[in-house]
């Protein structure tokens, strides 16, 4: 890719974005450039890659034609005033906060700025990210594709209307949460039923990992793939209706939606 890209804010989630970027051999470090707030942050982040690090935001903007912005939602406006004197004509701005819309990105830039809005999560750091990428009317085609295949350097990625953001937030941005507290669940009942815990973990882990790739591959609805599982008068068939009386889908509904809730609410501040 001939193209300079720029992270203004590159904690934990930039830095498995710019892992797989580099890792995927779709840019090379000597055309990155980052920038933190804390100057010892950004000299960390130029010596593991081998970036550039600048000690102004503004450096980055002046120098990069895609920038990942990776700050705490509520310094975003902030920031992207400060950078937009300085930016290219067709620099791509990409966001990664929650609950900062395409209309608020927008009102703090250059009119007719190209704005996405990325909802990566946290597999991103193992190069298996779920990303939803929203881009507003600005893009061209060719823009668009570029972005999803920059997304696709570190895991899978969706094409979805600024309207399903809430929903990816509550199914994916924060649902590796939910799948830990699931997976650290099987893992104490093994270890009550005698297993060591580090052997607990990868057995119920691998298992997770193993069953959600069948869903991915196989085209299955997830119901089908639980009754292959469940023989008749079995083991499996009897775990599912304690797990049923015990409100296992409720639970998870509910978690979801309060999630997506959540998100709805910081949208509106």
């Amino acid at each position: 890719m001939n193209k300079k890209v720029g992270f203004i804010g590159c904690g934990n989630m930039g830095k498995a974005i710019l892992n797989g970027l580099i890792s995927g051999k779709i840019i090379s470090p000597d055309t990155v450039f980052v920038h933190n707030h804390s100057p010892a942050s950004t000299d960390r982040v130029a010596q593991e890659f081998g970036v550039h690090g600048e000690t102004q935001a503004q450096r980055v903007a002046e120098q990069s034609d895609i920038i990942f912005i990776g700050v705490k939602p509520y310094a975003i406006p902030g920031v992207l005033r400060d950078i937009s004197p300085c930016l290219k004509a067709d620099t791509l701005i990409v966001s990664m906060a929650a609950g900062v819309t395409l209309e608020a990105l927008e009102a703090a830039l250059p009119s007719s700025a190209k704005v996405i809005r990325l909802m990566p999560n946290t597999p991103a750091l193992v190069n298996a990210a779920m990303t939803s990428v929203t881009v507003n009317a600005y893009l061209t085609d060719e823009e668009t594709e570029l972005v999803m295949s920059l997304c696709r350097s570190f895991g899978r990625a969706e094409l979805v209307p600024e309207s399903l953001i809430d929903a990816v937030i509550g199914v994916s941005g924060s649902a590796p949460a939910y799948v830990f507290m699931f997976i650290e669940a099987m893992a104490d009942a093994a270890v009550a039923g005698g297993m060591p815990r580090k052997q607990a973990y990868e057995f119920a882990a691998q298992t997770v990992m193993g069953a959600a790739k069948m869903v991915l591959e196989t085209g299955k609805h997830p119901g089908e793939l639980k009754d292959m599982v469940c023989s008749p008068g079995g083991t499996t068939i009897e775990a599912v209706i304690k797990l049923e009386e015990m409100g296992l889908r409720q639970a998870v509904i509910a978690g979801v939606r309060s999630a997506t809730e959540k998100s709805q609410e910081m949208s509106r501040k």
